[in-house]
């Protein structure tokens, strides 16, 4: 399904309040973000893309064209270059993106994350994976962990201050991960789509995906609302997810739900196709991350 092209997306547009302020705060180490870059971007890059061109199946026109077709409309509506994909053989469902110096971008999916979702929920994934690219959180994630291992150096409060950068670092992750969600809906306009990814990747399989009610998922996820909404439950949740690096996926299906009903969703697609310069709004075509 093609959906409404976001041209002249920006990534502050849709990230997540909390992931926003992180990043921000990222953005103003001087200096850390361009070493970055130049030191591991390279190396990097070179060891990933020779380890996917290795050992997975690179998406083309040619090969596995459906899902590139997938790629190619996700890039679209989020008004991003396309990237390679690689499908790797591996038993845990997941996806992950890589991009440092923004010159060999990748997404990768493990098969067993394909076989448990429609056309529709893979291009939600494929949309999470190109908001990384679009946030560029590759780049901040390294930043945080190179942060917190110059803080493990320092003693005596090297330890203290690393444990505390470290649950900064995650909590951050976490955002970061709220963000890609949005950008997951974006990419197919669909929030009960994402919302049956999230649902499948708590409780899923190839023979249960197709009997699973998102509904009741969703009702689900306002239990857990509830039951978390007293001090106690907040304490407890708080225990629970403090050394996650995602959110738990009913919080996920939840903050998505909502951001869906919001005013600042309707208004990304409503203002679709038209970008504003100096209070004038223009047409404005091609594929850029700005």
């Amino acid at each position: 399904m093609l959906n409404i092209p976001l041209i002249g997306l920006k990534a502050d547009q849709f990230r997540h309040p909390l992931d926003l302020e992180a990043t921000n705060t990222l953005k103003q180490l001087p200096g850390l973000d361009l070493m970055v870059r130049q030191l591991l971007g390279q190396l990097g890059e070179q060891f990933f893309m020779l380890e996917n061109l290795a050992s997975s199946v690179q998406v083309g026109e040619n090969q596995l064209p459906h899902l590139h077709q997938l790629l190619v409309e996700a890039c679209k509506t989020l008004d991003l270059e396309v990237p390679q994909l690689y499908v790797r053989q591996h038993p845990m469902p997941n996806a992950y993106t890589f991009a440092m110096r923004g010159k060999q971008p990748f997404v990768v999916m493990h098969t067993s994350l394909i076989d448990l979702l429609t056309d529709e929920e893979v291009k939600a994934v494929i949309g999470h994976e190109l908001g990384h690219l679009k946030c560029e959180h590759g780049v901040y994630l390294t930043l945080a962990n190179l942060i917190v291992l110059a803080a493990g150096q320092i003693s005596p409060l090297g330890t203290v201050l690393a444990q505390g950068l470290q649950a900064q670092m995650l909590e951050w992750l976490r955002c970061a991960e709220f963000t890609c969600d949005r950008a997951a809906l974006l990419a197919t306009q669909d929030p009960r789509v994402v919302a049956s990814v999230l649902m499948k990747l708590a409780g899923g399989s190839p023979t249960l995906a197709p009997k699973l009610n998102v509904d009741a998922f969703l009702a689900q996820a306002r239990a857990y609302d509830d039951l978390s909404s007293s001090e106690l439950g907040q304490m407890l949740k708080q225990a629970q997810t403090a050394q996650l690096s995602h959110p738990v996926p009913v919080l996920r299906a939840r903050e998505i739900d909502r951001w869906a009903s919001s005013k600042d969703y309707e208004s990304l697609l409503a203002r679709s196709g038209s970008v504003c310069y100096d209070g004038e709004t223009k047409t404005k075509g091609g594929w850029r991350n700005w």
